[in-house]
C-alpha cells in the first residue's frame, strides 16, 4: 500500500489504520463520535494527502477546463477556487473535483485519490487543444484544518490575514516557516477551515507546528471516518457512493455547478441541458429516519407495499442530530422534503422521511 509522509505519525497516535484508495490511511484515533464532535466545536486535523493534483497551465488552459469541466471557469478571478465535475460524455461523472485559478494560464485541479489514474487518463484524452499537463500529486502533501477554531489556530503561524480568506478563495503564502503554502478556505466538513497544500519535504514540519499552536484548543488528529459523517450531515456527495460514471449532475442535485452559458461549449453540455428542463427519473435525496435505524450503502428504498424504488448511496448515525441519516437516489415525485420512504433493513421495513439538506 502507499503511504502519505504523516505515516508514521498516525502509527504513533496508534491510529486504527485501513486501505483506501491504495494508501494506508487511518480510519479513527480516539472514536468516529468524539472526532466528529471535535470537529464540529473545536478544531481538528485530516490528513488528506492522498488527494490528487494536476496542474493546467498554458494558454489554451482556460479553453480546455471550459470543456472538460461542468461548471463556468471562466467566471474565475486569480486566489479563487470553484467546485465542479467532469461529465463522462455518456451522462455520467468521471470525478468531482476543485479548480484553483493562480493566474491567466495557470490553474491546480484537486481531484479524489481513487480517481488520480483515471482522472489524468481522461484528461490526457480529451487534450486536443495543447494544454499543458501535470500530474503533482507524488509531490504535494495536504492536511485539511477543520473547525470553528481553526482560524485561531493557524494565525498563529502565518502572517497572512485568514480572516481575508472568504470561502473558496486562497493565498499563497508562508506558514510555520514553511514557503509557498496554498491555504484555501475549503474543506469536506461544514464545520469551516482551511485546506493547506505543500511540498512533501514539509510534512512534519507542518503537522508539528499545528498541533503546537493548537494544543491550549484541544485539536486532535481526525480519521476518514468522522470526515465522512461530516460531509454526510452536510449532503456532500462522495464520488463512488452517491456520484459516478452511471449518475448525471443533474439527476444528483448537482445543476448549481453545470452551467450552460452560450459561450462555454463542454462534454454532454446537451444531454444535461436536455436533462434539466425536461427533468430526470431518479433524484438524489436526503433523508431522515423515522423509526430506529442506521441506514448503510446499498440498502434498498421501498415503497410502503415493498416495492424496491430506490437504494441507499450513503447513511450513517448523525452525532448532531442523533438520529440516522442518508442519501439516496428516488423517483423524482418521491424527492421532495416530507416525503415518506422506507428502507428494508434485516427483512423489515423502517420508515424515513425526505428533508433538504444540509442535515444540520
Amino acid at each position: 500500500m502507499l503511504k502519505t509522509y504523516f505515516h508514521e505519525i498516525h502509527l504513533g497516535y496508534k491510529a486504527k489504520m485501513a486501505e483506501f484508495a491504495g494508501f494506508d490511511m487511518p480510519i479513527e484515533y480516539s472514536g468516529i463520535k468524539d472526532e466528529h464532535l471535535t470537529v464540529r466545536h473545536g478544531v481538528g486535523v485530516f490528513d488528506v494527502s492522498h488527494m490528487g493534483e494536476i496542474w493546467v497551465k498554458g494558454p489554451s488552459a482556460l479553453a480546455f477546463l471550459q470543456k472538460v469541466t461542468s461548471n463556468d471557469v471562466a467566471v474565475l478571478l486569480p486566489g479563487q477556487a470553484q467546485y465542479s465535475c467532469f461529465p463522462n460524455g455518456k451522462g455520467g461523472i468521471v470525478d468531482d473535483l476543485l479548480v484553483y485559478y493562480f493566474a491567466p494560464e495557470k490553474y491546480l485541479l484537486v481531484v479524489n485519490a481513487a480517481n488520480v489514474e483515471k482522472d489524468w487518463n481522461w484528461l490526457v484524452a480529451c487534450n486536443d487543444c495543447g494544454a499543458l499537463l501535470e500530474n503533482a500529486s507524488d509531490q504535494i502533501s495536504q492536511l485539511a484544518v477543520q473547525g470553528p477554531k481553526s482560524m485561531e489556530v493557524l494565525q498563529k503561524l502565518t502572517s497572512l490575514n485568514l480572516s481575508a480568506i472568504k470561502y473558496y478563495t486562497f493565498e499563497v503564502g508562508e506558514m510555520a516557516g514553511v514557503k509557498e503554502v496554498i491555504v484555501s478556505a475549503t474543506g469536506y466538513t461544514g464545520a469551516g477551515g482551511f485546506e493547506l497544500y505543500f511540498y512533501n519535504e514539509y510534512a512534519e514540519t507542518m503537522w508539528k507546528a499545528i498541533f503546537e499552536a493548537g494544543k491550549d484548543l484541544g485539536i486532535k488528529p481526525i480519521g476518514l471516518a468522522a470526515r465522512d459523517t461530516l460531509r454526510l450531515e452536510m449532503g456532500f456527495c462522495l464520488y463512488g457512493n452517491d456520484i459516478d460514471d452511471t449518475t448525471s449532475p443533474i439527476e444528483a442535485g448537482l445543476g448549481w455547478i453545470t452551467k450552460f452559458r452560450d459561450e462555454k461549449q463542454f462534454i454532454d453540455k446537451d444531454l444535461l441541458l436536455k436533462q434539466k428542463k425536461e427533468g430526470t427519473a431518479n433524484r438524489l435525496c436526503g433523508f431522515e429516519m423515522i423509526d430506529r435505524g442506521i441506514p448503510r450503502h446499498h440498502y434498498s428504498i421501498t415503497d410502503a407495499s415493498g416495492l424496491v424504488i430506490g437504494h441507499v448511496t450513503s447513511g450513517t448515525q448523525s452525532p448532531m442530530l442523533e438520529k440516522g441519516i442518508g442519501m439516496g437516489f428516488v423517483p423524482a415525485g418521491l424527492a421532495k422534503p416530507g416525503s415518506e420512504i422506507y428502507l428494508e433493513v434485516r427483512g423489515k421495513l423502517l420508515r424515513a422521511k425526505v428533508v433538504k439538506m444540509p442535515f444540520i
